[in-house]
């Protein structure tokens, strides 16, 4: 997966509580096992006024021109909760998000987030209201998150976020899962080749 060092993006606000795994990705359209492709899919019930002809709501704020290009989303408390699909990131991260602000999220969806390169930032819901109000003050509001110095820069003002530092090491280093366990491939070769076959010790019967 990607680091995630610090970034600087567009914010779009998305000014509801308790999004669930099944309205970012809905169920329909998790018949792939690949990542990629789930980003015309996400918040579909939302975006689109029919499934069929993918008509866009202009109603709904990520399809307004001014956030055509947003990389951060803003949002409120709950955020991920439902399901554990892992889709649901899979398809933030394919329309290009890089980072969410809210004030809590689920706690699968933000493990499968860290897991995954896409950077969940909890703060405070004074701190998120306030981050609303600039943001739909100005389309154009830019925010940086910095992961190495756990901040979140706007305005000039500058707001101290908490993660796990393993969470943060994979991160800032790019490691999924896979790439951890890859670390450690001589010593799991070195056991694998010391360790008796089950063949020789089931012919030693």
């Amino acid at each position: 997966m990607s680091k995630f060092v610090c970034h600087t993006g567009i914010v779009v606000p998305l000014d509801i509580s308790n999004v669930d795994t099944d309205v970012i990705i809905p169920k329909q359209f998790l018949q792939k096992i690949t990542k990629s492709g789930f980003g015309k899919y996400l918040f579909n019930d939302w975006r689109y006024l029919d499934d069929c002809s993918f008509t866009l709501n202009y109603n709904f704020v990520l399809n307004r021109i001014c956030y055509k290009h947003a990389t951060i989303l803003l949002s409120r408390e709950n955020f991920g909760c439902g399901s554990s699909r892992e889709h649901a990131v899979w398809a933030l991260l394919d329309y290009g998000f890089k980072a969410i602000l809210a004030s809590s999220f689920a706690d699968i969806f933000y493990s499968n987030s860290i897991k995954n390169g896409l950077l969940p930032v909890v703060l405070s819901k004074n701190i998120i209201n306030y981050l609303f109000g600039l943001a739909l003050k100005n389309s154009n509001l830019s925010i940086t998150i910095n992961l190495e110095t756990n901040e979140v820069l706007v305005n000039n003002q500058r707001y101290i976020f908490e993660i796990d530092h393993f969470y943060k090491y994979c991160m800032l280093n790019g490691l999924d899962d896979i790439d951890l366990t890859m670390k450690h491939i001589k010593k799991i070769e070195d056991y694998e080749s010391n360790i008796p076959s089950f063949l020789n010790v089931f012919n030693e019967f």
